[in-house]
């Protein structure tokens, strides 16, 4: 726990979803600020592979922050059966750290997307329910940050927080790839 255990306070779940460019952006922000509070601070990425380097990686290692891509990419470049084995085996790692109290602060970056995925079955390698009794029953000093499109309403109805971000205006509908230190 970190140095503010002698003051009371209580975790605080909080959502950024919708189709715009700055839910996870919004979320590392939120490590940044937690870090320089003396947070201890661990971050999930549910569909980014750890076969890539992100820029937000390399950073927050430099703070002394573990960011653990639990995905195998975009949905469209694996197998249902690579994305469900990799859904099972990280949906227990992430419940874990967040009730473990080791950290106050810990984000499950596209959470929203891997629930919302309809291509194959997920439920039975991450359940709505375990994620919703998560969010209710979490150590009561940890602030839990779910980002990506698509929230379940049954997450933002139980969240302290929802902030839905929509894009007005994308340099990627005009042909601009995804930019480095920007995307990634």
């Amino acid at each position: 726990m970190s140095q503010q255990t002698n003051q009371k306070r209580d975790g605080l779940t909080l959502v950024y979803t919708g189709h715009g460019k700055g839910k996870t952006t919004s979320s590392l922000g939120l490590a940044l600020r937690g870090i320089g509070r003396g947070f201890k601070v661990k971050i999930y990425q549910f569909i980014k592979s750890p076969e890539r380097t992100y820029g937000e990686q390399i950073a927050l290692k430099k703070l002394g922050v573990e960011m653990v891509q639990l995905g195998v990419g975009f949905t469209w470049t694996k197998t249902p059966e690579e994305h469900r084995e990799a859904l099972k085996i990280g949906w227990p790692k992430a419940k874990e750290a967040v009730m473990s109290g080791e950290y106050d602060l810990v984000i499950l970056d596209e959470l929203n997307n891997a629930l919302a995925i309809n291509k194959f079955p997920i439920d039975d390698v991450l359940p709505l329910n375990e994620v919703i009794e998560l969010i209710k029953n979490k150590p009561s000093h940890v602030h839990l940050v779910i980002t990506g499109r698509d929230a379940k309403q049954e997450i933002k109805d139980i969240a302290d927080l929802v902030s839905v971000i929509e894009p007005e205006k994308h340099y990627y509908n005009e042909g601009v790839p995804a930019v480095k230190g920007i995307e990634f």
